[in-house]
């Protein structure tokens, strides 16, 4: 017996130890309590509240009408959640290979609706239209039940768009146009709420907004500018 014992606690000690976990993100321009989202926010409503259901019952109509195109634009809404998503209406042209300051400003801007959204999925709790109505057809369950106002993909959408429009005003409304299009797609997949991305919107412009009035935040904007300028794409 205490040899098995021993040869037991050799085995238990040979595991390799579980990797530290990430650091959480935090925001690189904005203190804390800037994008609160008590009070920015109205609490979503709860499954069995009318508006849940009419929710719920909106998005079965959506996978009823829906075409194979529309489901195959929101599987590839699904995938890509970040800047590219909005600028590929610009086709090759727009690389952020070809524009270091433009990439660096966009990645910071991710980091940002990342927090924002983060925080505020974390404060709200809200369950996911699936996980109350199994009957629903989505894209792709494998999502955090618990994470569903606001939607983390419409606010990237929504937050990248707003800047975009910034740098290049006169391509503004086929930006907005796309990102409210990508935001679409969360409820043509059927893991959000139409209240889940009207929140996204209302919390990327007021971020943007306030990114908008920092310093560093407008160094970056103005850097991606001239280099946009100069390459003929931002007037």
């Amino acid at each position: 017996m205490a040899v098995s014992l021993l040869l037991l606690a050799g085995v238990a000690q040979a595991q390799p130890a579980a990797p530290p976990a990430k650091p959480a993100p935090v925001s690189k321009f904005l203190s804390p309590g800037e994008l609160d989202p008590a009070t920015l926010l109205p609490p979503p409503p709860k499954d069995d509240m009318l508006a849940a259901v009419e929710g719920r019952a909106e998005l079965h109509r959506l996978a009823a009408v829906r075409s194979p195109e529309r489901l195959a634009q929101a599987r590839h809404d699904d995938a890509v959640e970040e800047v590219t998503a909005i600028t590929e209406i610009f086709g090759p042209a727009f690389s952020l290979e070809r524009f270091p300051a433009t990439a660096r400003l966009f990645a910071d801007l991710r980091n940002e609706d990342s927090v924002a959204a983060k925080q505020a999925k974390a404060f709200f709790k809200r369950e996911r239209p699936f996980a109350a109505d199994r009957a629903l057809d989505v894209c792709d369950d494998a999502h955090d039940v618990r994470n569903s106002y606001p939607s983390g993909h419409a606010t990237m959408g929504y937050a990248a768009a707003a800047v975009l429009a910034n740098l290049m005003p006169g391509n503004a409304q086929i930006i907005l146009a796309r990102a409210a299009d990508y935001a679409e797609s969360r409820l043509y997949c059927g893991v959000h709420y139409r209240a889940d991305v009207d929140a996204s919107q209302v919390l990327a412009n007021v971020m943007v907004v306030k990114l908008m009035a920092k310093p560093e935040f407008r160094a970056e904007l103005d850097a991606a500018r001239a280099e946009l300028t100069a390459a003929h794409i931002a007037p």
